[in-house]
């Protein structure tokens, strides 16, 4: 009988596994999502929209009041009254007949009536101006024609003058002592004189 002796195999089959490295798994640490909130929430902040500018074309016709809110402009025909706290601009084909009560005018065509505006007034080297002009600043290129007077500026007021004080009527002045036992009157006592007796010569007493 035969023994099979099995003595160490050197194969690569027979080699243990080289040992891997561990690996550490990181985990990922989630960030917890907030839950939405109902209540009150503050409200969008709003853009003013821009300020919105009238015109008028050149084929408009307008007899009677104007008014309006934000900018005028007129390039056409106008004949009454234009009031506005707004600005007015007058286009080189406009032709106003009318009273202009307005912030600003700004005049590149003509204009026949009084202007009147709280801050200023600008003729421009085309505008032509028959009235009276009261405003502010006033600002004349040149070339420009204006026919009429014109206030510019604010007068400053003048402070009233002050009163004098009431003067005390003048007293006299105190009289000395001596002067006025000089003009005292003085009462003077006349004695009657007694009659003297005589004695004649020759007359037995």
């Amino acid at each position: 009988m035969f023994k099979k002796v099995i003595g160490n195999d050197h194969s690569a089959a027979s080699r243990p596994a080289p040992s891997l490295p561990e690996v550490h798994r990181q985990e990922s640490h989630a960030v917890p999502t907030p839950a939405p909130s109902y209540g009150a929430q503050p409200a969008p902040t709003r853009i003013a929209p821009p300020a919105t500018r009238n015109v008028l074309s050149s084929d408009v016709e307008i007899k009677g009041t104007v008014k309006f809110t934000n900018d005028l402009v007129v390039d056409g025909k106008i004949e009454g009254e234009i009031f506005s706290d707004g600005n007015l601009i007058v286009g080189e084909n406009a032709r106003i007949k009318a009273e202009v009560k307005t912030s600003t005018v700004v005049v590149y065509g003509k204009v026949h009536g009084n202007l009147t505006a709280t801050d200023r007034v600008e003729l421009k080297a085309s505008a032509e101006v028959v009235g009276d002009i009261k405003a502010k600043t006033l600002s004349i290129e040149a070339g420009a024609i204006f026919v009429g007077k014109s206030t510019v500026g604010t007068p400053a007021q003048v402070p009233a003058p002050a009163k004098a004080p009431a003067q005390a009527p003048a007293q006299a002045p105190a009289q000395t002592p001596a002067q006025t036992t000089a003009q005292a009157p003085v009462k003077a006592t006349v004695v009657p004189e007694t009659p003297k007796q005589g004695t004649l010569l020759g007359t037995n007493t």
